[in-house]
């Protein structure tokens, strides 16, 4: 199953997507203005292209946890982009993606990176729970 990751920005939504397997995650083209109608459709609609069968978007907090305004307006992004893609979304801490990309670098755009970073993590975190991880 394909799953997208959304480094979700008021300008910019920075996307990433993994391999069918759920291995390796590809940084993408980041999606202007991803919370007008015309954002969220464009995110909706690279969802459906990519035939993702989950969609993850970046929850931002704090260092200690806590969450702030821009985690609830990631929150609302997440419901409204659930409704419009027809997909599962599910929030994941994005704690210091954006640092990491800043740091390693590359050819796409620092959204872009930091959603692929964001998606390696969760993927990491999803096969060490799985059923597969604990009984070996």
């Amino acid at each position: 199953m394909r799953v997208l990751a959304l480094d979700h920005g008021e300008a910019r939504c920075g996307c990433a997507v993994s391999d069918p397997s759920g291995t390796l995650a590809s940084p993408l083209a980041a999606i202007d203005r991803p919370g007008t109608r015309k954002g969220l459709a464009r995110v909706a609609g690279l969802a459906a292209e990519l035939e993702a069968g989950l969609i993850v978007v970046g929850l931002p907090v704090t260092l200690g946890g806590e969450e702030g305004a821009q985690a609830e307006t990631a929150r609302e992004f997440a419901r409204r982009l659930e409704v419009k893609a027809h997909v599962p979304v599910e929030l994941y801490d994005e704690r210091l993606t954006t640092r990491m990309a800043e740091a390693i670098g590359g050819s796409a755009d620092a959204d872009s990176r930091a959603a692929a970073h964001l998606l390696e993590s969760y993927l990491a975190a999803r096969a060490s729970r799985s059923p597969a991880a604990e009984t070996a």
